[in-house]
Protein backbone atom coordinates (compact mmCIF):
# COMPACT_ATOMS: atom_id res chain seq x y z
CA UNK A 1 0.00 0.00 0.00
CA UNK A 2 1.41 3.37 -1.03
CA UNK A 3 0.97 6.24 1.40
CA UNK A 4 1.44 9.82 0.22
CA UNK A 5 3.92 11.44 2.63
CA UNK A 6 2.28 14.17 4.71
CA UNK A 7 2.87 16.42 7.70
CA UNK A 8 0.15 17.04 10.30
CA UNK A 9 -0.26 19.10 13.47
CA UNK A 10 -3.99 18.36 13.71
CA UNK A 11 -5.17 14.84 13.00
CA UNK A 12 -6.27 14.51 9.37
CA UNK A 13 -5.16 18.01 8.27
CA UNK A 14 -2.14 17.81 5.97
CA UNK A 15 0.18 20.82 5.83
CA UNK A 16 2.19 21.96 2.82
CA UNK A 17 5.91 22.25 3.52
CA UNK A 18 7.58 25.18 1.76
CA UNK A 19 11.20 24.70 2.86
CA UNK A 20 13.44 22.58 5.08
CA UNK A 21 16.72 23.45 6.79
CA UNK A 22 18.99 20.81 8.31
CA UNK A 23 21.31 22.02 11.06
CA UNK A 24 23.59 20.77 13.81
CA UNK A 25 24.37 22.49 17.12
CA UNK A 26 28.04 23.54 17.27
CA UNK A 27 28.45 22.73 20.94
CA UNK A 28 25.74 20.14 21.57
CA UNK A 29 26.12 18.22 18.30
CA UNK A 30 22.35 17.73 18.28
CA UNK A 31 20.94 17.74 14.76
CA UNK A 32 17.66 19.42 14.01
CA UNK A 33 15.24 19.85 11.18
CA UNK A 34 13.53 23.20 10.64
CA UNK A 35 10.25 22.72 8.77
CA UNK A 36 8.97 25.92 7.17
CA UNK A 37 5.40 26.56 6.06
CA UNK A 38 4.02 29.56 4.13
CA UNK A 39 0.52 28.77 5.37
CA UNK A 40 -1.01 26.36 7.86
CA UNK A 41 -4.28 24.61 7.06
CA UNK A 42 -4.73 23.94 10.78
CA UNK A 43 -5.15 27.67 11.46
CA UNK A 44 -8.54 27.65 9.76
CA UNK A 45 -10.92 28.04 12.72
CA UNK A 46 -13.21 25.26 11.57
CA UNK A 47 -10.27 22.86 11.39
CA UNK A 48 -8.90 23.81 14.78
CA UNK A 49 -12.28 23.26 16.46
CA UNK A 50 -13.31 20.08 14.67
CA UNK A 51 -10.03 18.15 14.55
CA UNK A 52 -7.96 16.75 17.40
CA UNK A 53 -4.70 18.59 18.15
CA UNK A 54 -2.00 16.00 18.75
CA UNK A 55 0.52 18.29 20.50
CA UNK A 56 3.13 16.94 18.13
CA UNK A 57 4.18 17.19 14.53
CA UNK A 58 3.37 13.97 12.71
CA UNK A 59 5.39 12.88 9.68
CA UNK A 60 3.48 10.12 7.92
CA UNK A 61 4.68 7.95 5.04
CA UNK A 62 4.75 4.35 3.86
CA UNK A 63 7.05 3.33 6.74
CA UNK A 64 4.55 4.58 9.30
CA UNK A 65 4.38 7.63 11.51
CA UNK A 66 7.05 9.74 13.18
CA UNK A 67 5.60 11.73 16.06
CA UNK A 68 7.79 14.43 17.60
CA UNK A 69 7.28 17.24 20.07
CA UNK A 70 8.69 20.39 18.44
CA UNK A 71 11.59 21.96 20.32
CA UNK A 72 10.57 25.32 18.89
CA UNK A 73 7.53 26.58 16.99
CA UNK A 74 6.94 30.13 15.86
CA UNK A 75 4.62 32.04 13.61
CA UNK A 76 5.94 34.67 11.21
CA UNK A 77 3.68 37.74 11.12
CA UNK A 78 3.74 41.05 9.27
CA UNK A 79 5.11 44.30 10.70
CA UNK A 80 1.75 45.40 12.13
CA UNK A 81 -0.17 43.52 14.80
CA UNK A 82 -3.19 43.33 12.49
CA UNK A 83 -1.21 41.64 9.73
CA UNK A 84 -1.94 38.10 8.75
CA UNK A 85 0.29 35.21 9.61
CA UNK A 86 2.98 34.95 6.94
CA UNK A 87 4.00 31.43 7.80
CA UNK A 88 5.32 29.18 10.52
CA UNK A 89 8.52 27.37 11.48
CA UNK A 90 8.66 24.11 13.40
CA UNK A 91 11.98 22.83 14.74
CA UNK A 92 12.52 19.19 15.69
CA UNK A 93 15.67 18.15 17.57
CA UNK A 94 16.99 14.70 16.71
CA UNK A 95 19.60 13.05 18.90
CA UNK A 96 20.03 9.50 17.60
CA UNK A 97 21.51 8.44 14.28
CA UNK A 98 18.66 5.98 13.76
CA UNK A 99 16.00 8.70 14.21
CA UNK A 100 17.97 11.06 11.92
CA UNK A 101 18.10 8.44 9.16
CA UNK A 102 14.36 7.79 9.48
CA UNK A 103 13.50 11.50 9.26
CA UNK A 104 15.78 11.84 6.23
CA UNK A 105 13.98 8.96 4.49
CA UNK A 106 10.68 10.72 5.17
CA UNK A 107 12.00 14.04 3.83
CA UNK A 108 13.24 12.39 0.64
CA UNK A 109 9.85 10.75 0.10
CA UNK A 110 8.02 14.01 0.85
CA UNK A 111 10.25 15.95 -1.54
CA UNK A 112 9.80 13.40 -4.31
CA UNK A 113 6.01 13.32 -3.89
CA UNK A 114 5.76 17.12 -3.88
CA UNK A 115 8.24 18.10 -6.59
CA UNK A 116 10.81 19.52 -4.20
CA UNK A 117 14.56 19.28 -4.65
CA UNK A 118 17.74 19.61 -2.63
CA UNK A 119 19.67 22.86 -2.69
CA UNK A 120 23.10 22.66 -1.03
CA UNK A 121 24.89 25.62 0.52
Amino acid sequence: MTVTPRIEFFEGIAEELSNVRLRQGKTSGIRNVLLMFETLNAIDLVNSFTKRFTGTVRLIDEEGEISAVPSNFKFRVGANEEDDILGAECQIDIESDQDWERVMRFLHRYAEANGMGYEGQ
